[in-house]
């Protein structure tokens, strides 16, 4: 498995496809944890590998034992030692199902291997087991399954052990392979047997070179460190990682760890005297004890002590001693305020430990791992000369978190040992870690871990204990300040304000590891303290005095900022919050209109900004389905502002006129200049491929000759006397392929187009629009003639519109469209009227049907078209299961495909979920749950109910592309529950939330709105658990 890491080191994950709309596929898609690894094999040490091995396409149980045509250069000893060997060895594929200290949610695979078939005991990496919440099952040789649950995870080194049930393992005989680390030596021929490059087993041969490396570094991931490596070549590669190295009679002399990242041939495998001791432990129901002095030390060769002050006597009395060491250990990290802190500093020299000469870190951990709760007496030497100390010895597990909160959508823990030793800075009161930035606590310079929450609310959060009693009394949306500093940047406290948010994510839960059960159970600590009513404040615009237009720039009484926070992901949109600026259309009664960019569905949270100064929360009215527009409201009684209703011209702006342009830019700045329409157009924002989601289409936009608007998402264009002639918006478009960035546009939307709206609006009506479902895409006169329209029509657009001499063409019908326009129409009029330009269509908002005269296939035709309710377009309901997201195919995804599989669509998926474990993809339809149809999610939910928890269950999967494929899958209530989302006027956040299945301990919450995040606590209730989500 791949970490983060530099170019020397990498860990083991296997190769992935790309992150492009998934194909037909098994496997998941990058997990994004690192660079995965890549398979070089140098020419003299030929790995054996299966010819079918390379394709991504095969399905794992596919793959023939790789045993069988074991290396056949290899001597008959070699054959028979790999084929006891290969049956001990597992295939292990895991999910760590949330972000948890230096571990990000992942899914991914490794290996493992038998090392008590009694009890059941699986060795394999640290980095796999992980320190956070973990679900797996391993694969034995003749492709036998089970569950695998965590037993020990070193807080430090890179192994972990895991449990599985012997009995479940019916057709062939466990046996256990032996650990045997003294047979480690330099010139040891060895074989690496294991899941290779994703495949299910390779067998790499090598020759162990040095037993003395330190411990690679893999950057800002976990790493190891205060022990040895040892290294040889094998160019072992992607999901090798708890591969056992076997010597030629068959015993494990070391774990497969870590490689080069930059394809040499180089493997790192761990030395097994700790994992021995560890296990010998375990077996007979002891605890594994460690000690630390919080300091970390490396290996240097004798050169570089004598340089660092390493006396004469001292370097004759070890290497006397020691005759075959070359080095000793120095002091590299102390950590401050630990118990080393005032007596040792970096660079200082171990010689003794407790009157024993020390070189080797076995030893060092031995003795510490001893005495915890005791003292241990050292002598170092600084430049030369001895000193004598005496130490605490602390509790490594101590410092090493096993329990994690979630509060106001994110998670955190106290700060651990791995991360305090990476930046060499105290494990007392540093702060609390936050382990998934989300939520309330998401802060904006987009990292989502690695932060260290100092204060809340003016109150210090020295530790876990002391936040959980902080955010205990913050009742819900109150606004705070948090300050916090990032581990990259200790010098710089940041200070920001937020809301905590008690409603969708209303109780405190705490996570505490249980590794009797191998899972994490889930308690709630604290429910939501009500909100405060708010109270009505006062507060004035700012003024643009030295402005040569004094009436335009008044419209800056005619802004507020917007900011929005969506809970759940939907609907293919990219972020879980937005923040922008809307326009006052009605101060009276409080409506403002915002961009669809900024406000895509109604399942959030809109706060306002009013004259820079007070908050009010808003609500949506009205969302139009094409315009790229909707209309919020808040409550007047708590705004004392001098808010103003701007002028609307119900004129048409003309290309070429002069307007003044009055916007507010990256900054949030608002700015003006005088400038001039350059053009209007008929456009469709460009689709995204990937990940469909709401875009504009159908409207005429205008541009203007100021660089000011291509920086400004909002604003108006503004007479002289302050009439408002166009609103200026940002258009959110493609995720470009090649970036993975999303792209917005900011285009002028003319103000008649939304007057009518507006004024059903202001009478008290929400507007039920009919549309068109359909895409049009203009023609000009020259394409028009070769598809077939008349001469007498062609002079007829001339006359209509001398400016634009076109016509529109069906580009695309949306799927569903019952009979009427078809792709490749050429529209002339509707109910008899001309259609020239985008506003011409507005006619079919209050029309069920249309009389329509068109041109297909060079026959003029008149035909009834109906027109589609767009009440039902919006999202309404949202089903999370396994860690996906699943709702209604929004209206984006109905406007790019031709052929509606289901109505169970896969909006988003969590990583590190069994959704994301077993391939499941964003833009997949779900159309059948073990054979019987689910066209809709009704039936898709009475079916997934009569799976059992930990079951495997049938899905029949359609690829947006149109490509059927089967998936199977597990089932996990316990961190993934199904959790159902209605939208449901009559309660007070407009949804209410189910929780349709789960279990008793287990997590409450859905995976969070950036596909990473998870949340749990502890009910006790029924199965059909109704939870009103209220303030």
């Amino acid at each position: 498995m791949d970490q983060n890491g530099d170019a020397r080191t990498k860990r083991k994950q296997p190769p992935t496809p790309s992150n492009e709309r998934p194909m037909k596929q098994m496997k998941p898609e990058n997990d994004g944890h690192g660079r995965n690894g890549t398979y070089v094999a140098s020419p003299e040490l030929q790995p054996i590998e299966d010819p079918s091995s390379h394709s991504l396409d095969s399905s794992i149980e596919d793959l023939p034992s790789a045993h069988i045509a074991a290396a056949l250069q290899d001597t008959a000893e070699w054959q028979k030692t790999i084929e006891k060997v290969v049956k001990s060895v597992v295939s292990i594929h895991f999910c760590q199902t949330c972000s948890f200290d230096t571990d990000s949610a992942v899914s991914s695979e490794a290996t493992g291997f038998v090392v008590d078939a009694e009890k059941g005991y699986i060795l394999t990496n640290r980095h796999v087991v992980g320190a956070g919440p973990f679900i797996g099952y391993c694969i034995f040789d003749n492709h036998e399954e089970c569950d695998v649950y965590p037993v020990y995870r070193d807080p430090v080194h890179d192994f972990g052990i895991l449990r599985f049930d012997p009995k479940a393992i019916k057709y062939m005989p466990v046996t256990p392979l032996l650990l045997r680390p003294d047979l480690a030596k330099v010139g040891v021929e060895i074989r690496v047997v294991g899941n290779d490059a994703g495949e299910k087993l390779s067998i790499l041969s090598g020759v162990i070179s040095r037993l003395d490396r330190n411990a690679p570094e893999y950057g800002e991931g976990y790493s190891d460190f205060n022990t040895n490596y040892i290294q040889a070549a094998a160019a072992a590669s992607g999901g090798s990682s708890g591969s056992p190295v076997v010597n030629q009679d068959g015993y494990a002399v070391a774990l497969q760890a870590g490689g080069r990242a930059d394809g040499a041939a180089t493997d790192y495998f761990l030395p097994l005297d700790r994992p021995f001791r560890a296990l010998e432990l375990i077996r007979n129901g002891k605890h594994v004890s460690r000690g630390t002095i919080q300091t970390q030390w490396i290996l240097k060769p004798f050169d570089e002590c004598r340089r660092l002050g390493l006396s004469p006597d001292t370097e004759k009395a070890i290497r006397t001693k020691f005759p075959k060491e070359t080095g000793m250990l120095v002091a590299e990290v102390v950590l401050p305020q630990g118990p080393a802190s005032s007596k040792i500093e970096e660079g200082d020299l171990l010689v003794q430990v407790n009157g024993e000469l020390i070189t080797q870190f076995v030893r060092l951990d031995s003795i510490l791992d001893d005495s915890v709760g005791n003292k241990v007496s050292m002598m170092i030497q600084r430049a030369g000369e001895n000193i004598n100390i005496e130490l605490d010895v602390s509790n490594l597990h101590d410092i090493t978190p096993d329990r994690f909160v979630s509060v106001a959508g994110a998670s955190f823990h106290d700060l651990s040992y791995q991360q305090a030793r990476l930046y060499a800075i105290s494990l007392k009161d540093a702060g609390v870690y936050v382990c998934e930035a989300a939520g309330s606590f998401r802060f904006a310079d987009g990292y989502a871990s690695g932060w260290l929450v100092q204060e809340v609310d003016n109150k210090p959060t020295p530790n876990l204990d002391a936040f959980i009693e902080v955010l205990r009394g913050i009742p819900d949306r109150k606004r705070v300040v948090v300050v916090y500093k990032h581990l990259r940047d200790l010098h710089t406290a940041n200070t920001s304000i937020t809301a905590i948010d008690r409603h969708w994510h209303p109780k405190m839960r705490l996570a505490k590891r249980n590794d009797t059960t191998g899972l994490w159970d889930f308690s709630t600590i604290a429910h939501p303290i009500p909100e405060v009513p708010p109270i009505p404040r006062r507060a004035k615009f700012i003024r643009l005095e030295s402005s040569s237009y004094p009436e335009a720039v008044d419209i800056v009484r005619s802004f507020v900022r917007v900011h929005v926070q969506m809970p759940v992901k939907l609907d293919g949109f990219p972020k879980a919050n937005k923040q922008g600026y809307g326009l006052v259309v009605d101060a009276e009664q409080g409506l403002i209109l915002v961009s669809r960019a900024l406000i895509p569905y109604d399942l959030c949270d809109i706060s306002l900004i009013i004259a820079d100064s007070i908050f009010v929360d808003a609500k949506i009215v009205f969302m139009h389905p094409l315009q790229n527009y909707a209309v919020v409201k808040y409550d007047t009684s708590l705004v004392n502002a001098p808010v103003k209703t701007p002028k609307f011209s119900s004129e048409f702006i003309k290309k070429g006129e002069e307007t003044i342009f009055f916007g507010l830019n990256q900054n949030f700045r608002p700015v003006v200049a005088k400038t001039v329409v350059t053009d209007i157009t008929t456009v469709a924002i460009p689709a995204s491929a990937v990940t469909p989601r709401y875009r504009a289409t159908n409207f005429d936009a205008i541009t203007v000759d100021t660089n000011q608007a291509s920086h400004s998402a909002c604003g108006v264009l503004v007479a002289e006397d302050g009439t408002v002639q166009a609103l200026w918006l940002s258009y959110l478009g493609e995720r470009t392929s090649h970036s993975g960035k999303d792209v917005e546009y900011h285009l002028g939307l003319a103000t008649p187009m939304i007057l009518p709206v507006l004024k059903e609006i202001q009478s008290g009506r929400t507007p039920k629009l009919r549309i068109l479902n359909v895409e049009f895409q203009t023609v000009q006169m020259s394409q028009a003639r070769v598809m077939g329209v008349s001469e007498e029509w062609m002079e007829k657009t001339e006359q209509e519109d001398p400016e634009r001499h076109q016509l529109f063409m069906v580009r695309k019908v949306d799927s569903g469209h019952e009979d009427g326009l078809q792709e490749g129409d050429v529209l002339l009029t509707l109910n008899g009227k001309l259609i020239t330009h985008a506003p011409d269509l507005d006619l079919m908002y209050n029309n069920d049907f249309l009389d329509a005269v068109v041109v297909r296939k060079r026959r003029e035709m008149t035909l009834k078209v109906p027109t589609v309710p767009t009440e039902d377009l919006e999202t309404d309901r949202v089903v999370s299961f396994c860690g996906a997201t699943l709702h209604r195919p929004h209206q984006a995804v109905r406007q790019q495909i031709s052929k509606i599989h289901s109505d169970v669509y896969i909006s988003s998926r969590a990583r590190g979920s069994p959704s994301y474990m077993y391939g499941l993809s964003p833009t997949n339809f779900l159309t059948h749950v073990n054979n019987v149809p689910t066209p809709n999610l009704d039936a898709f939910l009475k079916e997934a109910k009569k799976i059992a928890d930990n079951e495997y269950f049938r899905l029949k999967v359609m690829t947006f592309d149109n490509v059927p494929w089967v998936a199977t899958m597990k089932k996990n209530e316990h961190y993934f529950p199904t959790i159902e989302y209605v939208k449901d006027s009559s309660e007070p956040l407009g949804w209410k939330k189910t929780i349709h299945e789960c279990e008793e301990g287990g997590a409450r919450e859905e995976a969070g709105p950036d596909e990473m995040e998870l949340e749990a606590s502890h009910d006790g209730a029924p199965e059909e658990d109704v939870q009103h989500v209220a303030t």
